[in-house]
């Protein structure tokens, strides 16, 4: 296992890449949530800074246009495919991010799914699944694994779409985090469920959500509920030998803090 970081894809690839080198960290995920900078040549750069930079990219991670609101209310119907009316677009920003991903060189690309319905009778259930199907066999064709990441749908849920999508590229991106801030599991107990497919994980952690609006708070790790001892012991018996990459949702010096407080944690933990 190797410890990664996130980073973002917004104009200044090559100082993100240098954050990741700073911490002392020879792996990451580049996250990109504007369609238009996915460009061949934009593609090329960053595959030679990788190299350049002695950086592997475990996952691209892709994000898609239109609205997005993090929240109970507008967020399923704002996040991911579930939306009719920004379908089709983020359809294909997505199938146009497994190009991307497969030009810089990674082999797998994350996104969210957006809030998967529970009850697979829903009128939305086999649209987003076909949708999804749609973008998976396409970065098949291309040797991308299509990876979601975890928190806005229960486990069940997800392995449920993930079985009648039916593609043999298909993985996990474990946020442990989320499945606690959207009140969807116990990180540890969905591996039962989940851990067979996990291919990337975030490093994160968090707390339960205590209102009907808002999402559970996110912490530094060590403050919230993730036991990542248990979580990095399943991964290790099952000879999981991918990235845990470190994922701090805020700005400025506590980021940095926090990031590298993370890896203090980590570090004994993976050996």
């Amino acid at each position: 296992m190797k410890i990664g970081l996130i980073v973002r894809h917004a104009g200044d690839i090559a100082n993100e890449l240098t954050k990741v080198q700073n911490f002392g960290f020879d792996c990451c995920q580049i996250q990109c949530w504007q369609p238009d900078l996915l460009t061949d040549e934009n593609a090329d750069l960053i595959r030679g800074l990788l190299a350049e930079k002695g950086i592997i990219c475990s996952t691209f991670w892709c994000g898609w246009s239109g609205p997005r609101v993090w929240n109970f209310y507008e967020g399923p119907k704002t996040l991911g495919l579930i939306p009719e009316e920004y379908r089709a677009q983020r359809v294909e920003d997505l199938k146009r991010g497994a190009e991307f991903a497969a030009r810089m060189g990674a082999s797998q690309m994350a996104t969210h799914a957006g809030f998967l319905p529970e009850d697979p009778n829903s009128p939305l259930y086999a649209p987003v699944v076909d949708a999804l199907r749609e973008i998976a066999v396409h970065a098949q064709s291309l040797g991308i694994k299509l990876l979601f990441e975890t928190g806005q749908e229960t486990p069940t849920t997800l392995k449920r779409v993930m079985d009648d999508i039916g593609t043999g590229n298909l993985g996990i991106n474990y946020d442990p985090a989320n499945l606690l801030l959207y009140g969807k599991a116990n990180p540890t107990d969905a591996l039962s469920i989940l851990g067979p497919y996990i291919c990337d994980v975030h490093a994160k952690d968090g707390l339960y959500p205590t209102a009907g609006k808002s999402l559970g708070h996110e912490t530094r790790m060590g403050d919230g509920l993730v036991d990542f001892a248990a979580i990095i012991g399943y991964l290790k018996n099952r000879g999981y030998d991918g990235a845990i990459t470190i994922e701090r949702e805020i700005s400025g010096e506590k980021q940095i803090e926090d990031i590298r407080h993370a890896k203090e944690l980590l570090s004994p933990l993976i050996g």
